[in-house]
């Protein structure tokens, strides 16, 4: 079950809720992440547009975007408007959603083999991550990326960050970004093969970066491929646009033609 710290939600939030209840003047929900605490959506709150029957829009076991506009914190009252969700709201918060549900599943899964309940785990590594990196999942993609430090800096346990990582490979695969140039290096000097050689192996980084590869292969001389991958889309570009323009530098120190395209 995904959980929230907050024990009520605040005034413009987006929650998750399933229906429970359908009557002619509105429908009562269960608030996913808050415990299915109970949330009143009104009929003026269903759609813009006019509704003949309550049930065409919602029914019993669906689940929902909605938006709050009311909270009543001491008798711990909710309502929420489903109209005033729009189409881009909706999607972020499902995937949101879907998210928060992995990063439930596999802090479960890691209590269990070391013996913890999922109290523990929520309180030791989940909310720890949410707090450095705005939400768990996205603290476990940074994990699969960068190993124990980012677990370690967060403040994790050490009796956790083993289990976990084993665990995270199993479930996590973080996408990553393409980009690829296609150059063009020629030299008609006598040891102009020398040349365009020393330019393209100078365009490897000095430096190993694990969120960043660079390749460099034939598409048939004159013609390479440069191509950068990283999970990092900033860094992949920075990156880039630094190795071309060392590559320009080069090519007029050596003598080489150069030119480069990006690929679409």
């Amino acid at each position: 079950m995904v959980r929230r710290r907050e024990k009520l939600p605040e005034v413009g939030w987006l929650v998750i809720g399933t229906v429970d209840k359908v009557f002619e003047y509105g429908a009562y929900l269960k608030l996913d992440e808050y415990n299915n605490m109970p949330a009143f959506l009104p009929w003026s709150e269903l759609s813009s547009k006019w509704v003949r029957n309550i049930r065409d829009i919602v029914k019993e076991g669906q689940k929902v975007v909605v938006k709050v506009i009311r909270v009543d914190r001491r008798k711990g009252h909710v309502d929420v408007s489903l109209k005033r969700v729009s189409e881009g709201e909706r999607r972020r918060k499902i995937l949101e959603w879907k998210r928060a549900q992995k990063a439930d599943k596999i802090l479960e899964i890691v209590a269990k083999k070391i013996g913890k309940t999922i109290d523990d785990a929520y309180s030791e590594v989940g909310w720890k991550l949410e707090d450095v990196y705005g939400e768990i999942y996205k603290g476990f993609e940074e994990a699969t990326i960068k190993g124990a430090e980012v677990l370690r800096k967060a403040g994790v346990p050490n009796e956790w960050i083993e289990p976990l990582l084993n665990e995270l490979k199993k479930h996590i695969e973080v996408k990553k970004l393409k980009i690829q140039y296609v150059l063009s290096v020629r030299s008609l000097s006598g040891d102009g093969v020398h040349r365009v050689k020393k330019l393209l192996c100078e365009l490897y980084p000095k430096e190993e970066d694990k969120e960043v590869k660079v390749r460099i292969y034939t598409a048939g001389p004159p013609r390479y491929i440069l191509e950068v991958v990283s999970t990092n889309f900033k860094k992949a570009e920075a990156l880039s646009n630094s190795l071309l323009k060392r590559a320009e530098r080069l090519a007029k120190k050596l003598n080489v033609e150069f030119a480069y395209q990006r690929v679409k």
